[in-house]
C-alpha cells in the first residue's frame, strides 16, 4: 500500500516539483496551496507523512502544526521553508526534519524514509523534548554563504604598489 504524504507550500512550481518526485518514487500524494486547505485535506488516518512549509497565506505553518499534531502528534513532519533561522523552533517543536529551500530531492526522499520508518515511540519522545535531534539539511545556498563568510574572513597579505604590505 502506499504511503500517502500532505504536501503543503504556496509556492505552486514547488508543489508541481515535490508532487511529480514523489509520486515517481512510489507515494500517494495530496496537494495544498495555503494553510486552510492543509487542514481540509488533512486525514488524521490517511495521512503518513507531511511536508510543510511555514510561510503559507490563510493559516501559517506553525498553525497547521499546532492543529495537526493535537489530531496526530506522531505523524512524521519535515519542515521545508525558505527561511533559514528555524532549527531552535523546529527542535523545540519535535519536529523530525528541516530541509531549508533550496533542496536535494534524493536527500528528502532518504529523510522521508528514515522518518516513516521510525518508532512511533521515538516520535512520541521527540515531541517531549527528550527524544532523537530534529534532522538539519541547511540549504545549497546556505552551505555557500557559509563557504563565502569563511573565505572573507581569512587573513590576506598584500602588497600596494607603494610597497606597503597590508594584512
Amino acid at each position: 500500500m502506499k504511503k500517502m504524504v500532505l504536501v503543503v507550500d504556496d509556492d505552486t512550481s514547488v508543489r508541481k516539483s515535490l508532487s511529480k518526485v514523489l509520486r515517481d518514487a512510489g507515494y500517494e500524494v495530496v496537494l495544498a496551496k495555503d494553510g486552510q486547505e492543509a487542514i481540509e485535506r488533512f486525514d488524521p488516518h490517511q495521512t503518513d507523512l507531511l511536508l510543510l512549509d511555514l510561510d503559507l497565506p490563510i493559516k501559517n505553518g506553525w498553525e497547521n502544526f499546532e492543529r495537526i499534531t493535537s489530531e496526530n502528534p506522531v505523524l512524521p513532519i519535515i519542515i521545508i521553508t525558505g527561511q533559514t533561522v528555524q532549527y531552535n523552533t523546529t527542535a523545540s517543536e519535535g519536529v523530525g526534519a528541516l530541509m531549508e529551500k533550496p533542496f536535494d530531492a534524493p536527500q528528502l526522499l532518504e529523510t522521508m524514509e528514515e522518518l516513516l520508518a521510525e518508532p512511533k515511540e521515538a516520535r512520541r519522545r521527540r515531541l517531549c523534548g527528550s527524544g532523537a535531534e530534529v534532522r538539519h539539511m541547511p540549504s545549497d545556498s546556505a552551505y555557500w554563504l557559509q563557504k563565502l563568510r569563511e573565505r572573507s574572513s581569512l587573513s590576506y597579505r598584500c602588497t600596494l604598489s607603494a610597497g606597503t604590505e597590508i594584512s
